[in-house]
């Protein structure tokens, strides 16, 4: 729907111009006190800084390794002191930050590659190259995201440099020329789309931030009708990939670099093109991707969340807030003020963004948002939906959270999670997903599913005869219904698929509802195949010689205490809720030390793994 519409708009294209330049001093003095003060408070911590520096050795650290945080922290910290000093200088404009952005622009400019280590290859899913090739740019998430920066920077001052140092903008229009628009135009990266692989949020991400280098710069209207048309038709081969319920199966954190990403690319082109592209926020489709991020939030910092998404996946703020307008949802609206406010300071600055454009757009948004936030404090509406795309099942009380996981096992940065379920009880986590750990070379090779996070054992799912889970579309749940009404939300379905042959099983359904105001209740019913599980029982060390066996597992952020008074197997995990379990027998609960940094954002004390075996042919699990 994209491409048609740039297709057929044969206008001139005009400059994007989202907020006002540096030589606007009334907008930049217009801003609210609170932000101009911290924001040069922001800026002045990088005065006189000293870029971190970025050798050859640094780079090759993740083809040796397969450690990415040691390049990438000296990288994204470049980047952030760039864009705090240039909004700091926009605010101020004494000339006091301009060395120090220029020492920036010439520091980022002079790396010899702008993509990640973890991405310099130029086919998709191929071993990265140990050094960048200057002479053939990658266009990765990070080098297109750079373009963006030293673009945005360029929009901001180019009167107040052009007058003083022309060379700068010079310099960083050569650069995009060179590393951006010119490798855009002339190859072919897998995220730009073909109709034929899948994509995922890559491509509207690079192509946000293209565009952005393209309309914020001097370029030419061949340059940009071109651009324009390419991209379009990415963003077509993007929307392809979802259905029309607008559910993101890359979960909270990805809806940030992709349903938000697609409203910055439909406000540039709008922009550019006189509004021909507005009547796409009528779309559903459009207005369901938007809705998404608030039908996942659960409360305060959580997010329903699966495959690498975190449960803590970030505060929603002026991109919700904007596209939730767009879009004519008050109910996204107010979510995305109030969580905007309980963000406080970090809020307000967005002290940890790398890309300037999005603080740029906060800077002159965070007014209006505090004072939307004032005066609509109206309850926020959570629907219960079933997204059917992805089979992401979300039900609610007033105590209760609950989501199911059903589809397949081959989501974008996908796990092994077919039929999970996590719990949420007064706003807290009760039943969990953990996450994903800090991506290192390990987490996009074929040892992907070695890594504990990534199995269906650490995703309150079965065990069958020591068998987990396997990754890839086929490994699906089957036979999904569900209900929902005001008393009563369940959804049903055979996870069996889920699992290989060599598991035994015949079937394995399992069903979860919530009794509104009343409990969460599992219900696990299963047959084997006597000859497939007599193979793996005899195969499976795990299973000490027994056959047919289903070990349960289930993940909690509160301790589990064994009620010794209860006539049922039953835990109490801290003081927050109650499990009950019928037809199971306790094998061990294990505590889970959290030590990786990434693991630390979303959990901040350990975790707990409860296994009990089955009985029989039944389980059944009380949540209450």
């Amino acid at each position: 729907m994209y491409y048609e519409i740039a297709a057929d708009d044969t206008g001139i294209l005009q400059d994007y111009t989202p907020c006002a330049p540096i030589t606007d001093r009334e907008s930049w003095e217009g801003l609210s006190q609170e932000w101009r003060l911290e924001s040069i408070r922001l800026g002045e911590r990088f005065l006189q800084y000293s870029y971190p520096p970025l050798s050859a050795t640094d780079y090759m650290d993740f083809t040796r390794t397969g450690n990415r945080t040691r390049f990438e922290d000296q990288f994204f910290a470049r980047r952030l002191a760039l864009s705090a000093l240039v909004l700091a200088e926009c605010t101020e404009d004494r000339q006091r930050f301009l060395d120090d952005i220029i020492n920036g622009v010439f520091a980022v400019c002079e790396e010899s590659g702008w993509q990640l280590p973890a991405h310099n290859s130029y086919v998709r899913d191929t071993p990265q190259l140990p050094l960048p090739d200057r002479t053939a740019p990658v266009l990765d998430l990070f080098a297109c995201e750079t373009g963006a920066i030293l673009a945005t920077t360029y929009y901001l001052l180019r009167n107040r440099l052009n007058a003083l140092y022309p060379s700068v903008t010079k310099r960083i229009q050569y650069e995009l020329n060179e590393r951006i628009f010119r490798p855009y135009l002339d190859g072919h990266f897998w995220w730009m789309g073909d109709g034929v692989q899948p994509m995922n949020n890559w491509t509207i991400w690079c192509t946000q931030n293209v565009l952005l280098a393209v309309f914020l710069t001097d370029t030419d209207q061949a340059l940009r009708k071109k651009v324009l048309l390419k991209a379009s038709k990415s963003v077509d081969y993007f929307l392809a990939e979802y259905g029309e319920d607008g559910c993101c199966d890359e979960g909270a954190q990805y809806y940030r670099h992709a349903g938000l990403c697609l409203f910055h690319v439909t406000e540039l082109l709008n922009a550019v093109t006189d509004r021909a592209f507005a009547p796409l926020y009528e779309e559903p489709k459009i207005q369901n991707i938007a809705s998404y991020i608030l039908n996942v939030h659960v409360d305060g910092k959580y997010y329903i969340n699966f495959a690498d998404c975190s449960p803590v996946a970030g505060r929603a703020g002026t991109r919700e807030f904007l596209f939730a307008e767009r879009v004519h949802n008050p109910d996204m609206m107010r979510f995305a003020a109030k969580d905007f406010m309980a963000g406080g300071q970090d809020a307000l600055l967005m002290s940890s963004e790398n890309n300037l454009y999005y603080r740029l757009l906060n800077a002159f948004t965070a007014e209006r948002i505090m004072k939307y936030a004032s005066t609509h404090t109206e309850k926020i509406f959570h629907p219960d939906l079933f997204y059917q795309s992805v089979g992401l099942f979300i039900a609610r009380d007033d105590t209760f959270c609950l989501a199911v996981k059903a589809g397949d096992n081959a989501d974008s940065h996908n796990h092994n999670d077919t039929g999970s379920f996590t719990v949420y009880k007064n706003g807290a986590p009760l039943l969990i997903d953990v996450g994903v750990e800090s991506y290192t070379q390990k987490t996009f090779s074929p040892q992907r599913y070695e890594i504990w996070t990534m199995q269906s054992a650490y995703h309150n799912l079965p065990a069958i005869n020591g068998i987990l889970q396997m990754d890839g579309e086929r490994y699906r749940a089957a036979d999904v219904s569900y209900q929902m009404s005001e008393t009563l939300c369940e959804i049903s379905m055979d996870i069996a698929g889920a699992y290989p042959k060599e598991a035994g099983l015949l079937s394995y359904r399992r069903a979860v509802s919530l009794h509104k105001s009343r409990e969460i209740v599992v219900k696990d019913c299963f047959a084997f195949d006597t000859a497939a599980s007599d193979t793996a029982a005899s195969d499976t060390a795990a299973t000490d010689g027994q056959k047919n066996t289903v070990v349960l597992s289930l993940m909690s952020y509160e301790k589990p205490i064994l009620q010794t008074d209860s006539d049922k197997l039953s835990f109490r995990l801290g003081d927050l809720g109650i499990l009950i379990l019928s037809g199971a027998s306790l094998l061990a609960v294990e505590t889970i030390p959290i030590d990786d940094p990434r693991l630390k954002l979303a959990w901040d004390h350990e975790l707990y793994r409860i296994l009990v075996q089955a009985d029989g042919t039944e389980l059944e699990l009380h949540i209450r």
